[in-house]
């Protein structure tokens, strides 16, 4: 069958074509087109994003972005409309920011009742999590850490700008959520650590480039609940470390030292040391054959590299998608619209908006 999906949870309007075949056995998903719109200019001078100005542009771009999927003119335009050729349309509707959500949703109404065709509402974490069985680009590599293929039991680990979870997948569509963030997600503390820097937005990526001009040992942060049982994440406390580091060294900066450099790798390692050793520790205990990466900060080097080293050296499938499908992208949507309809006896999402929708555990057959 073949979805078109529609994501603007955020600040990313992205529309895709997917062609989906296997069933929950061997879902392969052709991805025939995955635009993404990037709002990143219009928000940075804020230092984060605005829900109305996201509004604002999502209602500009969508019709722009269908146009660029099928290259012809948008259904209901005058002039010739090319007939789409989709099965299903499938839209985010949570969690996210709810006036851009609601653009989303407004706009895919709208093209399937056009269209006469089957409206699916998807979870947003739910497509970051099926975003590991989107086709990896053919890489010429030697490397022996590059897995392709997905086992169960696994571990997933799913860490955004709004969410940081561990999952326990027995299979496809059943998990039991191991642990989540009580406070600041690893996104979130990136941000912020990033302004506390005076570093453009979005913080994720800026942090990264710093950090590989500094020592990662430089200054020892705290590794929040690290020894703690348990599976649950804070990052607000390793954040409010920085803070008071900040304060306390205002005299070296700038004039005689930059510490900038240092404090962004000496954070980003105190990042990853929880996220990796939280992982690990979970995929001990219950045997994972595969460890599972996703969500917009896995597109962090230093946690990806890590971590498929570490899965290698416990000889444990590791899988990361491709970097195009890490941050909010519509082809993972399309991903998670077709595993859910494949199951019989999964409850369907309302078509609204759900700005807190959870990622709860599933069970599905």
């Amino acid at each position: 069958m073949k979805i078109l999906a529609i994501e603007t949870s955020c600040d990313e309007t992205s529309i895709a074509l997917l062609e989906c075949r296997g069933g929950l056995k061997s879902p392969k998903f052709k991805v025939l087109k995955n635009i993404v719109s990037s709002q990143i200019p219009i928000h940075r001078p804020f230092g984060g994003v605005v829900p109305n100005l996201a509004k604002r542009e999502h209602i500009k771009n969508l019709p722009l972005v269908l146009r660029q999927v099928f290259k012809s003119k948008v259904p209901g335009r005058a002039g010739k409309s090319q007939k789409l050729k989709v099965d299903y349309i499938a839209v985010t509707v949570g969690p996210g920011l709810e006036p851009a959500l609601w653009t989303g949703i407004n706009f895919a109404e709208a093209l399937a009742n056009k269209l006469k065709k089957l409206l699916i509402g998807v979870n947003h974490m739910e497509g970051h999590l099926y975003s590991n069985w989107l086709p990896l680009k053919q890489q010429k590599t030697t490397d022996k850490r590059q897995q392709t293929t997905i086992k169960f039991p696994a571990i997933a680990l799913i860490v955004s700008g709004g969410h940081t979870i561990l999952l326990h997948m027995t299979s496809i569509t059943k998990w039991t959520k191991l642990g989540e963030t009580l406070d600041d997600a690893a996104g979130e503390a990136f941000d912020k650590v990033a302004r506390m820097l005076n570093l453009p937005y979005p913080g994720g990526p800026e942090i990264q480039k710093l950090a590989a001009k500094g020592n990662p040992k430089a200054i020892k942060f705290p590794r929040p609940m690290l020894n703690k049982p348990g599976y649950e994440f804070s990052f607000s406390g390793l954040k409010t470390s920085v803070l008071y580091y900040l304060r306390d060294h205002q005299s070296l900066r700038p004039t005689t030292y930059d510490l900038r450099p240092d404090i962004a790798a000496s954070f980003q390692q105190a990042v990853v040391d929880v996220l990796i050793k939280k992982t690990v520790r979970a995929a001990k205990e219950y045997k994972a054959k595969s460890i599972l990466l996703c969500g917009g900060v896995s597109a962090n080097k230093a946690l990806r590299e890590t971590l498929r080293t570490t899965a290698y050296e416990l000889r444990t499938n590791f899988i990361v998608p491709d970097f195009e499908f890490n941050t909010d992208n519509a082809a993972m949507i399309a991903a998670a619209a077709y595993i859910n309809l494949l199951q019989k006896n999964k409850k369907r999402l309302k078509i609204e908006a759900q700005g807190n929708l959870n990622l709860g555990d599933q069970d599905t057959n």
